[in-house]
This record gives structure tokens, sequence and C-alpha cells, in this order.
């Protein structure tokens, strides 16, 4: 059965990459909300806006393209109609058969999910990220370019990995955590947190 057309919530940036591969896939989109009729995806990609961000109409299939963690949250939140799409699996992405992938995620190029690895909804697993076996990624986590979360790791809800950060086997980072860019992880992380640097620090909660 085909998939169902995708509304695409936000049109941004990361909507840019979200077209792109739903275009690889040869999957429909009906178009995009975004409160702005000049974003990217409307100006650059031509696609039809829709209305605003939280005009999503009853019975809609949509994914969210928006990047930022906290505004996809109050997204979720906010929105009155759940959202059913399956994930946005870019063509050159690996994803082991035995991985879960939850309602909304999308899962960018060359991006990799291993194993056992469960990735709940609404996710991002961003370009050139990897998933190692057994892992768990918690609901609206984005998993940003080029990070690496090594084996029977889990991530919590809300999380944001920056840009090529590593997080050693077996660690559980908490919920609503943010790890910069280029960190390197080498013990858990409690809920709330901002971790920077190699090896990675807290620096001050949320």
């Amino acid at each position: 059965m085909a998939a169902a057309p995708l509304i695409l919530i936000g049109a941004g940036g990361h909507a840019l990459v979200v077209a792109e591969a739903c275009r690889a896939l040869d999957r429909p989109i009906l178009g995009v909300l975004d409160d702005r009729a000049d974003s990217p995806a409307i100006t650059r990609l031509g696609l039809a806006r829709l209305g605003g961000l939280r005009d999503v109409p009853p019975s809609s299939t949509w994914i969210l393209c928006v990047g930022n963690v906290h505004t996809r949250a109050e997204l979720i939140a906010a929105l009155k109609a759940p959202s059913t799409a399956e994930p946005v699996v870019h063509p050159s992405a690996v994803i082991a058969p035995s991985a879960t992938l939850g309602v909304g995620v999308f899962v960018g190029p060359r991006a990799v999910v291993h194993s056992f690895a469960n990735v709940d909804a609404h996710a991002i697993i961003n370009t050139g990220a990897i998933i190692e076996h057994d892992c768990v990624v918690g609901r609206n986590t984005h998993v940003a370019p080029g990070s690496v979360v090594a084996g029977s790791t889990s991530i919590g809800t809300d999380c944001l990995l920056g840009v090529g950060c590593r997080v050693l086997p077996r660690l559980h980072v908490g919920d609503g955590c943010t790890i910069g860019a280029g960190s390197v992880v080498l013990r858990d992380v409690p809920s709330n947190s901002r971790v920077v640097g190699v090896p990675a620090r807290s620096m001050n909660a949320r």
C-alpha cells in the first residue's frame, strides 16, 4: 500500500532535507505548514503552503520538519491531530531489520541504525549519525549530523546531541539534555543537563 501524502510541519532548512528524502523515495508531499510564506521549502522547492504551523487538518499524516528540539516539543504538545506518519528514511541510510523506528521519525542520508536499536516517535537521526546496537533514542530527540551513540546506550526524550558528538557504550543520558557539538560523553548525564567538551563536563542546568 502506498504511503499517504505527507504534510511537512515547518518549511525551513530541515524541511529541505526531509523533502529531498521524500522525493528520493517517491513519497508524495501534500504541502507544508509554516507561519511564513517565504520559508525555504516554499520558495526554493515550490511546495504549497497549506497554513500556519498549528493548522494541522484532522486525520492528516504529518511529520515535524523543525530542527529545534524545544519548538518541536511545543508543537507536539499543541497539535490536536496525532500523526500516523511512517518514518521517512533516506534511501542511503542503513536500518537493521531488528531495529524499531517510531511514528514520524526521520533518518537522514548515510545514517545507520544498528541491530535492536529503538528510536522513538518524532526523533531525528540526522545525516551520517550512527546509532549502535541495543540503543534507545527517546521521543523527539535530535541526533545531529555525524554523531555516534555507542552500543547499549539510552538517550532520553527531547534531547539534542550536537554535531559530531560521541556517547560511549552503556551510558544513560536523561530527558531534556543538550550534548555540545564535538563533545565526548564518558559518564551518565542527568536529566535537563548541558554538557560540553572532551571529556564532556556539565554546564548550567536548563
